[in-house]
């Protein structure tokens, strides 16, 4: 465990410092959106209205930004597996799952890398939820390993490299180009699944 734990944006209660943050974490999400994870904090102070010490008093650092600003989709992903995790076909539960968990990794440039640093390093704002993440995909995957539906061989980590590889060819698809991390995933799940 990491001795100084990362520091966590938590949204403020007074009505000013929470319109403040609500425009900060709303004027992120577009600019990683549209310029990937390097986009420029002033630019992003600018266009939520405030001053660039408001953004470092709410998010002192690009990765707390970060971590703010995907939070919900990797909550997502955990909620997600939880309410597939009963269903009659495990692998096509996981597949799903999977499908999803690319397109979070991917939703824009450079937050695959930060995601991946984040699931080993404790001291990364978005470690808790990467980790959260990563054990609920690992519980799909130990039920459709169960069910003798995926190869027994395959460990957690190595699932998570797959995700990772089929969320960097979707992160670096040219503007108006082709995705092939549709392919790239189905051809993953091909080579996951057990044969009899």
């Amino acid at each position: 465990m990491a001795d100084n734990p990362p520091y966590i944006a938590q949204r403020p209660k007074r009505a000013d410092g929470a319109r403040n943050y609500d425009a900060i974490l709303a004027a992120a999400r577009k600019a990683f959106e549209a310029e990937g994870s390097d986009a420029s904090l002033e630019d992003i102070a600018a266009r939520a209205g405030v001053a660039i010490g408001t953004l470092y008093r709410h998010f002192p650092t690009r990765a707390v930004l970060v971590e703010a600003a995907t939070r919900d989709g990797l909550a997502d992903l955990v909620a997600r597996a939880e309410s597939v995790a009963g269903d009659d076909d495990p692998l096509e539960a996981l597949a799903a799952w999977m499908s999803r968990a690319v397109r979070h990794f991917s939703t824009f440039r450079g937050l695959v890398g930060i995601l991946t640093q984040s699931m080993y390093d404790e001291g990364t704002p978005s470690h808790a939820a990467c980790a959260a993440m990563h054990d609920s995909g690992a519980r799909l995957l130990r039920a459709a390993q169960d069910a003798g539906r995926v190869r027994a061989d395959i460990t957690p980590d190595e699932l998570f490299d797959l995700l990772s590889g089929a969320a960097w060819v979707r992160e670096n698809a040219l503007p108006g180009g082709r995705d092939r991390s549709e392919r790239f995933l189905q051809l993953v799940l091909e080579g996951i699944v057990a044969h009899e």
